[in-house]
């Protein structure tokens, strides 16, 4: 059973069709003992970073899911919700996250492109990765966001997407986390792909 984290916020539904549409078994919960009974989490995001964490701390959520992420169990974080597995965002002020991911969340800065990225970037990978031979030759996935990783890790990005002059970490992972900055369940088939390596063989 997949567990999809339910804070109040976060596109809940669409990556609930998604895990259905591959015949995966899912739930939708905010219940401490039904996340722990699940094989897997997922956590969507849409909004601002401060708002999310305040709604994850309100829900008694915060410290459950670190100490499960901790002991193993594995975490996919989607757009907003891949921001969150790194240590802190400066959106609306500085916000500390989970950490489970080294690096800074910030704004994209560069003015010569539009703010926020909204729409189809190819996904370059950076290394050998399970991922690369699952998807298609030139994978495009769809993005929706005003702020990246700005200092990841080089050993925690599995892929990047250029805008402007700003190297977005599309593709991020250590140990049992894995992130989306983009949106797999709006992807199309390469999208799928993704959750079906997630949910079937990662960690």
């Amino acid at each position: 059973m997949i567990g999809i984290i339910d804070y109040g916020m976060g596109n809940l539904q669409s990556v609930q069709n998604a895990l259905d549409l591959l015949q995966k078994k899912n739930v939708i919960t905010d219940d401490i003992a039904v996340l722990q009974k699940c094989t897997k989490l997922i956590l969507p995001g849409v909004g601002a970073f401060r708002d999310c964490m305040e709604n994850i701390q309100a829900r008694g959520l915060y410290a459950p899911v670190k100490k499960m992420v901790s002991e193993g169990k594995p975490l996919l974080g989607i757009c907003l919700g891949m921001q969150m597995l790194f240590e802190e965002s400066e959106e609306n002020g500085k916000t500390e996250g989970f950490g489970f991911l080294k690096g800074h969340i910030v704004r994209m800065e560069d003015t010569a492109v539009r703010i926020p990225q909204i729409g189809w970037n190819q996904l370059e990978f950076t290394g050998d990765h399970p991922l690369r031979k699952k998807l298609g030759h030139d994978p495009y996935v769809y993005y929706v966001h005003s702020y990246y990783a700005k200092d990841c890790r080089e050993e925690d990005r599995i892929a990047v997407s250029q805008y402007g002059t700003m190297t977005i970490p599309g593709l991020v992972g250590k140990d049992n986390v894995l992130g989306a900055q983009f949106h797999p369940e709006k992807s199309g088939p390469d999208g799928l792909a993704i959750l079906r390596y997630y949910t079937e063989e990662f960690a």
